[in-house]
C-alpha cells in the first residue's frame, strides 16, 4: 500500500509541474506579445485615412511648415479620416505650440475626444499629453 502512496505522490508531483510549465509558457509568451506591440512603432504614413491623391501636397504643406499645414487642412480636412486625421492634427499641434500654445491645446483637446482608446494613434497622444493638457 505504500509503494501505491508512493507512486500515486510521484505521478501527482510530474502532473503539476507539467501543469506549472504549460502555465509558464503562457504567461512568457503573452508577455513577449506585449513587448513586440510596445517596441511598434507608429508612423504616420503607415495609417489609413488618407487618400493617395493627396500624399504628395501633404508633403509639400509639411515642408512649408506651421503656416503650410494650416492651409492644407482648412482645405482638405474634411476629406482625411481617422487615425490619419489625429495624426496630421498633432503633427500641426506640435508646430502651433511655439506661435499659440493655447490654440494648440484647444486642437490637442479636440483630436483626445474623438480618438478610440484602441487606436494606434494613443501612445503619441500620451506622449504629448504633458505639454497639451
Amino acid at each position: 500500500m505504500t509503494k501505491l502512496m508512493t507512486v500515486l505522490i510521484v505521478v501527482l508531483a510530474i502532473f503539476l509541474g507539467y501543469r506549472v510549465y504549460v502555465y509558464w509558457e503562457k504567461v512568457d509568451s503573452e508577455g513577449d506579445l506585449r513587448e513586440l506591440a510596445a517596441k511598434k512603432v507608429v508612423t504616420g504614413n503607415q495609417l489609413p485615412g488618407l487618400p493617395w491623391e493627396l500624399e504628395a501636397s501633404l508633403q509639400t504643406a509639411q515642408q512649408r511648415g506651421e503656416k503650410g499645414l494650416k492651409e492644407w487642412l482648412a482645405r482638405n480636412g474634411t476629406r482625411i479620416e481617422d487615425p490619419r486625421r489625429a495624426w496630421i492634427q498633432l503633427d500641426y499641434c506640435v508646430l502651433l505650440s511655439r506661435g499659440s500654445p493655447n490654440e494648440a491645446r484647444t486642437l490637442f483637446a479636440e483630436v483626445w475626444d474623438r480618438t478610440p482608446t484602441n487606436s494606434p494613434v494613443v501612445p503619441r497622444l500620451r506622449q504629448l499629453e504633458g505639454t497639451f493638457r
